[in-house]
């Protein structure tokens, strides 16, 4: 059995620095502390590279929309593939336009992962893309237009610039 005075010590020494520590982990997941993802994943981070308002607000106060689902067999995302991500207190589609993962030959790597946001039918939120956007994505888009599905050759007219 314990005594008071053993208990007090224990309470002292051992209990107050495990206090410490816990407000101190508190304090430091204020901050970002996990890196942008090379692949797209579940709660990775993506970057709204279209004029949006929606895209455009959840960049300024830096709080950048994170995949909640993978539209695909494989649950990593690819160039073309459609995404649901978490925005602003919202659930949106966007489509990858650009990812920082290493890509097969003659399809660039970009410097982080981008995104461009659609409504249900296909169609962009957006009228301009900010980005230049891989010249693949032009095959891989037409081919998952469907004559009854989405219309994704919407998100390629809006592109000004290819690489």
């Amino acid at each position: 059995m314990m005594s008071q005075l053993t208990l007090r010590w224990l309470t002292k020494t051992k209990l107050q620095p495990m206090a410490a520590a816990s407000t101190a982990i508190q304090k430091t997941q204020l901050f970002h502390t996990s890196p942008a993802c090379m692949e797209i994943r579940k709660l990775a981070r993506l970057r709204v590279v279209d004029n949006s308002d929606l895209g455009k607000r959840a960049m300024a106060e830096g709080r950048p929309p994170r995949c909640i689902h993978v539209y695909n067999k494989r649950g990593v995302g690819l160039i073309g593939d459609k995404v649901l991500v978490a925005i602003k207190g919202q659930m949106k589609k966007g489509i990858l336009v650009g990812l920082k993962q290493n890509q097969p030959s003659k399809q660039p790597k970009f410097d982080s992962n981008n995104l461009v946001l659609i409504d249900d039918n296909g169609s962009p939120l957006g009228t301009r893309i900010h980005v230049p956007i891989p010249s693949i994505l032009r095959t891989i888009l037409k081919e998952k237009t469907l004559a009854k599905g989405a219309d994704y050759t919407k998100v390629l007219a809006i592109a000004s610039r290819f690489v």
